[in-house]
């Protein structure tokens, strides 16, 4: 992928290297509730931040501040410069497409443990999107559990991952994911699943359209960055987690989709570069 030429975001936060943790819970709390997640199908994120609140009596602690600006290290300056390209996609194609204006999100990079506007946020539950304080968090390490673990590398692949943390912000500004997670606060564990299945789906989905715009005006993906998506799309689907993890695959517990629906989703947002084509909530089938 030639990314070198990318604009570089300066909608960047470099935490590493700062003492960060999770708001006084213990590896193994954080461990214990992040099984308790993966056995009852709930989106751990939502358990540790929980515990977190109770443990600091609700209060909100003032976050860490790390460095603004981008990185000089190359996996850092790579993150940066991706964050940069989705600005300046999403900059154009969502006024174009839903006429709103696209407001970025902020990245903070981190090592180990950190804080954040949704609560703790640790190596071990990967990349994710805060939509209360609408920041991407991410531990590079991540990157090297793609190829040690789901031997899913490549720039394409992270930057499909980064891209796809985006397309959530896309969905927190077209207002679907306050209307998801209140309708989930009101549904049984199956129900809500599903949802958060749609929802990562179209995150997916939109992380395609990026890539889709990003072609056609820099032409910026080189051969085998498509296929290096796909397998990683395909590696960290619920079905060959589960799969690898515990044996056996439990559809109802699903959260993010099986990795047939998640290349599929990320190849139609790849094809056809409209947020529209992206409607999972709308799709008669995943």
């Amino acid at each position: 992928m030639r990314w070198e030429d990318f604009r570089t975001s300066s909608n960047v936060e470099d935490r590493r290297g700062i003492p960060g943790g999770a708001g006084g819970l213990g590896i193994g709390t954080v461990i214990v509730l992040g099984l308790i997640g993966w056995a009852f199908g709930i989106d751990p994120r939502l358990l540790i931040g929980g515990a977190e609140m109770i443990a600091n009596k609700g209060g909100y602690e003032q976050q860490q501040q790390g460095k603004q600006g981008a990185p000089q290290d190359e996996m850092g300056r790579f993150a940066a410069a991706i964050l940069g390209n989705t600005e300046d996609v999403w900059k154009v194609v969502l006024p174009q497409q839903v006429n709103k204006q696209y407001q970025p999100p902020k990245l903070v990079l981190f090592s180990g443990a950190t804080r954040s506007g949704c609560g703790a946020a640790q190596s071990a539950m990967g990349p994710f999107y805060c939509p209360l304080d609408q920041t991407v968090y991410l531990d590079l390490s991540f990157f090297q559990e793609m190829q040690r673990r789901f031997r899913a590398g490549g720039d394409f692949a992270y930057a499909y991952v980064i891209a796809h943390e985006v397309g959530h912000h896309v969905e927190n500004q077209l207002g679907i994911l306050p209307r998801v997670q209140a309708r989930q606060q009101e549904v049984g564990g199956t129900e809500r699943n599903q949802l958060s299945v749609r929802v990562e789906l179209m995150a997916d989905c939109l992380a395609g359209v990026w890539a889709h715009h990003s072609q056609q005006r820099w032409q910026s993906l080189e051969q085998g960055d498509i296929e290096e998506a796909i397998a990683a799309a395909e590696a960290i689907g619920d079905d060959r987690l589960q799969k690898q993890s515990q044996g056996q695959v439990v559809p109802d517990s699903f959260t993010h989709g099986s990795s047939a629906q998640r290349v599929r989703w990320l190849t139609t947002g790849l094809k056809t570069g409209q947020i529209q084509a992206c409607d999972t909530f709308r799709a008669s089938r995943l």
